[in-house]
């Protein structure tokens, strides 16, 4: 993603959708707005960079329109499966589409919320996100965007003054209203929704719209099998980067899987300690679905359900095809997702994959730690202090080149994790003293990483 400053260019393309599929929504009202991230470096991207901070305040926190983009928040309409259990009584409940606008790559790109209000799907819902929703959500953004992965940003966290009470933690909390910067927001459960109620003419619109938006292709006869070919290549590829991040979801259901092939929308995430397949984030998650090993599987599963909504205006044997190719893409995105974050370039598919699989096999047979491994293996080279269990990727990394060296300052210090316990001890600062040094600290560090990592 540029860094380099762009000029606004604010767009309108939802209107295209017509009103079907979306409801027009206002922002609650709060109580106060406090500024407590606002992220420069995205703004710098989409021209809002040169924002003061009442302005700032005033467009995410007030939600006064932003010049030549929507006039009126626009709550999205979609469906979905919730952990395999069709829902269609869902849609933005605490959130809403603000604004579009273009980044430097001329991507389309929404401005989208959370925590700002009830909306004709929020059931009964406040609408609302605590404040330490919001520090999570920047958290985990921040730390996927650093490892590689391919997801909304963070853009603001106001915190908005209301007193929330939440069952799953200490309650009253503070309140906060979060805005996304994303690559469109169209889910899966969007096509779902129209396929439930046999609509086909809006199924074809919203193909056409995805082809020309996001992926620069207009819509034809087999529009419905290329959009399914850019979703199962785009979500092959995230399952395998947040393989090779140790991230973990917690909540794959197929209202939180973006076209686009776009990571957003964190509730309930964890970065795995270690490389255990079964670990989960999600506290609910009992079966363990969407647990660390199995989201490939999970993000193929979501992947079928789009196909089957085409099927409203397709044949099943291309999209069945087009199904079938999700194993043989994942293959070499998780290979090539785990050489990137080793520093190494690829050789060649079998020698990839068989390096790949040392790798695995010697976290799991050592109990290791992922970002000790990934950190003190950067480059290629493993200290003595890996034992046998690692003896075959040592031998395997002989024949890579490294891609960079360490000489940056990263490399000096610790690696940079994002467990728990520390997402823990930084909202514990926030929450009993109004501390955000820890929280500041954290997001300097990870993009440290993150520029390491690039180099």
């Amino acid at each position: 993603m540029s860094n380099r400053p762009q000029a606004y260019r604010p767009e309108t393309a939802i209107l295209e959708l017509g009103d079907r599929f979306y409801d027009p929504v206002e922002a609650a009202d709060f109580p106060e707005t406090r500024l407590r991230f606002r992220n420069d470096r995205a703004a710098t991207g989409v021209g809002l960079d040169g924002l003061s901070d009442d302005e700032w305040v005033s467009h995410f926190g007030r939600f006064v329109p932003l010049e030549g983009s929507l006039t009126r928040p626009l709550a999205l309409r979609y469906h979905g499966h919730q952990f395999r259990v069709y829902n269609p009584e869902i849609g933005d409940g605490r959130g809403f589409l603000f604004a579009q606008l273009r980044d430097g790559s001329d991507r389309l790109m929404d401005l989208g919320t959370k925590g700002s209000g009830q909306t004709p799907w929020s059931r009964f819902g406040d609408g609302r996100l605590t404040l330490k929703g919001g520090v999570r959500e920047v958290l985990a953004t921040e730390m996927l965007e650093a490892l590689g992965v391919e997801t909304s940003r963070s853009f603001s966290l106001i915190e908005t003054g209301e007193a929330l009470e939440r069952g799953d933690e200490p309650s009253p909390t503070r309140s906060a209203v979060l805005v996304r910067l994303s690559h469109g927001h169209i889910r899966i459960g969007t096509f779902q929704r129209l396929a439930y109620e046999r609509n086909e003419e809006g199924m074809r619109r919203l193909i056409a719209y995805v082809l020309r938006h996001f992926y620069g292709e207009e819509a034809g006869e087999d529009a419905p099998a290329r959009l399914l070919n850019h979703v199962v290549g785009r979500t092959a590829t995230l399952a395998a980067r947040y393989m090779a991040a140790g991230f973990v979801h917690g909540v794959l259901n197929s209202d939180n899987i973006n076209v686009t092939g776009e990571s957003f929308d964190y509730g309930p995430w964890r970065f795995a300690p270690t490389w255990d397949p079964g670990f989960t984030a999600a506290y609910f998650d009992h079966a363990g679905l969407y647990a660390f090993g199995r989201q490939p599987e999970a993000i193929h599963w979501d992947a079928m359900q789009l196909a089957v909504s085409l099927r409203l205006v397709s044949e099943a044997p291309p999209l069945i095809e087009v199904l079938e190719g999700f194993g043989a893409r994942y293959q070499p995105a998780v290979s090539a997702a785990i050489l990137w974050r080793l520093g190494m370039r690829p050789r060649d598919p079998e020698s990839d994959r068989a390096l790949v699989q040392a790798i695995e096999k010697a976290l799991r047979a050592e109990d290791a730690s992922i970002d000790r491994f990934f950190f003190d293996g950067y480059g290629g080279v493993l200290p003595e202090t890996y034992g046998a269990a690692f003896d075959e990727v040592r031998a395997s990394l002989g024949g890579y080149e490294a891609r960079a060296s360490r000489d940056h300052v990263y490399w000096q210090g610790e690696p940079c994790s994002m467990q728990i316990d520390e997402v823990e001890a930084i909202w514990s600062a926030i929450d009993q003293r109004d501390d955000w040094a820890p929280f500041n600290s954290k997001v300097a560090r990870i993009r440290e990483m993150g520029a390491a990592l690039a180099a």
